[in-house]
């Protein structure tokens, strides 16, 4: 079976000290290896505002993780979101090749970089 590549993101609650969650996205991360995972890359965003209460809950600490995974592996993880009372709210896709392309330049730096004064110019005077 082939491995897909997956973006899983997931808001842990933020009552948690760091080093309880630093301990909660290490055994999300042991459970994919587990499970034949191989790791592209991974973001912890930390404390970030919520767009709507969660729980009652303005906050929430963010992770990505973006690895290449067999279909199986989906599963057990899915359930410990369920089962984990930390996990506020949790996301997993499969990334076609276009979502693939968009993270690897957004990786390199390629995408959001703000202009410096001198490019700001030169785009205003053209």
């Amino acid at each position: 079976m082939a491995k897909n590549q997956y973006e899983t993101v997931f808001i842990l609650t933020p009552v948690l000290s760091d080093q309880q969650m630093k301990d909660t996205v290490d055994k999300f991360r042991k459970l994919l290896t587990d499970n034949g995972a191989e790791f592209v890359h991974e973001d912890i965003w930390g404390l970030r505002k919520l767009a709507y209460p969660i729980q009652n809950k303005n906050t929430g600490f963010y992770a990505l993780f973006e690895y290449k995974a067999e279909p199986t592996a989906i599963e057990p993880l899915n359930v410990e979101f369920r089962r984990d009372e930390r996990v506020m709210r949790d996301l997993t896709i499969v990334m076609d090749k276009h979502h693939i392309a968009y993270a690897e330049r957004r990786r390199s730096g390629l995408i959001g970089i703000k202009k410096t004064n001198e490019e700001a110019k030169e785009g205003a005077a053209a």
